[in-house]
């Protein structure tokens, strides 16, 4: 982390056009100003906290499907090997429909 002191009217550049002005320093307290091009997005950290945790629970209540409890492990290893098989067919299919061998060497 970069630590820098500043006085009121004195700013840091962040990049190529992002400006933070200190506007007011009142005992603990501190106003910023932000100068920032309209396609960077500035939030208050606590705020984007919240609104990440708000977007969470939207998604989960409305409409998402409930979690799978997780496969017997005997039949987790069966589909993982049926997904295993069917990648393994899907490979030779794309290979005969190339003409490649799959050794990365093309034909002259």
């Amino acid at each position: 982390m970069l630590v820098l002191t500043r006085r009121k009217n004195q700013s840091i550049v962040i990049g190529d056009g992002i400006i933070v002005t200190v506007l007011e320093v009142k005992g603990d307290q501190i106003r910023l100003g932000i100068t920032a091009p309209r396609d960077v997005q500035v939030y208050r950290e606590e705020l984007l906290a919240a609104l990440t945790d708000a977007n969470r629970s939207a998604v989960l209540t409305e409409g998402a499907a409930p979690m799978a409890p997780p496969a017997p492990p005997q039949q987790a290893a069966n589909k993982q090997a049926s997904k295993q098989a069917l990648s393994t067919q899907a490979a030779h299919h794309l290979l005969r429909r190339t003409g490649s061998s799959g050794s990365g060497r093309h034909a002259a």
